[in-house]
C-alpha cells in the first residue's frame, strides 16, 4: 500500500510525497534499502505501477514526491535543479529515511543528480534514465530533439516559456513505435499520469524547463556517488548526445545504451537498474 503524505517545509510550502514502505523498519537507516524516484516532466509524482512492482520484488522502499507546482506540491518561484536536494532532504527526514539511492527519468534525471551532488552523505547511488545534460555550447544541445521549442524558449526566461506554453502542443513524432507500444502496455500508467499533470496546468513543466535550460546550481563533478546512465539509441526527446555529455562530466558513471529504445521504452530497464543500485549499497 502506498501512503500519501503532505510534508510541510520551513518556508511554508508543502510537498506531496508517496511512500511504499511501512515506518522506519525499511527506511534505509538500518533497515531495507530506499530509493527516491524523481518523476519526468510533466508528471504528478504518484509512483507508477511498474516501479512499485519492481521495487516490491526487491524489498525496496520506494519514495516519490511531486516537484513544486506538480501534483499538489506548492510552487517554488525561481527554482533551479539544485533546489530539489533540499526538498528531498526534508521529505526523507519526514519519512524517517536515512541513506537512500535516487532514480530519475527524463526531467527527473537532473534532479536525481542534484541530490547526489548536494547530499553526498546520504545518497548511495544514482540512476538517470533518458536524462538531460546541463546546458552547454560544447555541442548542439538541441540537436536530435523533435520538439525543442519549449526548452529553447525557456533559455530566454520564464516569461518566454510561459508565452510558448499558451500554444504548445505535443508532437507525436517525439515518440517512436517502441514508445507508443510501452505506453499502450506496461507503462500506460505513465501516460495517464502525464495527462493528469498537464490538465492541472503548465506551471510545473514551465519551471522544469527553465531550470534545465539555465544554470543548474551545482557541477556534475560534485557527484561522488556511482551513477548509472541509461539511454535509448532512438530517443527523440532527449538525444543520446546528452548521455555522452553526462558520462564525460561525472566522476563515477557508466552508460547502458539501449539501441532500439526511445524515450519511454527505455524505462523497461528500471528493474535491472534497481539491481544495479542494490549492488552498490
Amino acid at each position: 500500500m502506498v501512503i500519501e503524505q503532505d510534508v510541510e517545509l520551513s518556508d511554508g510550502r508543502t510537498l506531496r510525497a508517496y511512500d511504499s514502505g511501512g515506518g522506519t523498519e525499511a527506511s534505509g537507516a538500518g533497515g531495507g534499502p530506499t530509493v527516491v524516484w524523481h518523476h519526468g516532466s510533466p508528471q504528478t509524482g504518484v509512483p507508477l505501477e511498474p516501479l512499485l512492482t519492481a521495487a516490491a520484488a526487491r524489498g525496496i522502499r520506494l519514495v516519490s514526491y511531486g516537484r513544486p507546482s506538480y501534483g499538489g506540491s506548492s510552487p517554488l518561484p525561481g527554482r533551479n535543479v539544485a533546489s530539489a536536494a533540499a526538498d528531498v532532504e526534508r521529505v526523507a527526514d519526514a519519512l524517517g529515511v536515512g541513506s537512500f539511492a535516487t532514480m530519475g527519468a527524463s526531467g527527473g534525471g537532473p534532479h536525481a543528480l542534484a541530490c547526489a551532488a548536494l547530499l553526498p552523505d546520504r545518497v548511495t547511488g544514482v540512476v538517470c534514465l533518458a536524462g538531460l545534460a546541463p546546458y552547454t555550447r560544447d555541442f548542439d544541445w538541441y540537436e536530435g530533439m523533435v520538439a525543442p521549442g519549449g526548452l529553447r524558449s525557456a533559455a530566454d526566461g520564464r516569461e518566454a516559456r510561459e508565452l510558448y506554453a499558451a500554444t504548445d502542443e505535443f508532437d507525436p513524432a517525439s515518440f517512436t513505435s517502441a514508445d507508443f507500444a510501452a505506453l499502450a502496455g506496461a507503462w500506460s500508467s505513465l501516460g495517464d499520469d502525464a495527462v493528469k499533470a498537464g490538465q492541472a496546468g503548465p506551471d510545473g513543466l514551465i519551471d522544469d524547463d527553465v531550470a534545465f535550460a539555465t544554470a543548474w546550481g551545482f557541477d556534475l563533478a560534485e557527484v561522488a556517488a556511482p551513477v548509472l546512465l541509461v539511454q535509448g539509441g532512438h530517443d527523440r526527446v532527449v538525444p543520446p548526445s546528452h548521455a555522452t555529455s553526462l558520462l564525460a562530466g561525472l566522476p563515477q558513471a557508466e552508460l547502458w545504451v539501449r539501441p532500439d529504445d526511445g524515450h519511454v521504452s527505455v524505462l523497461d530497464t528500471c528493474p535491472s537498474a534497481m539491481d544495479w543500485l542494490l549492488a552498490r549499497r
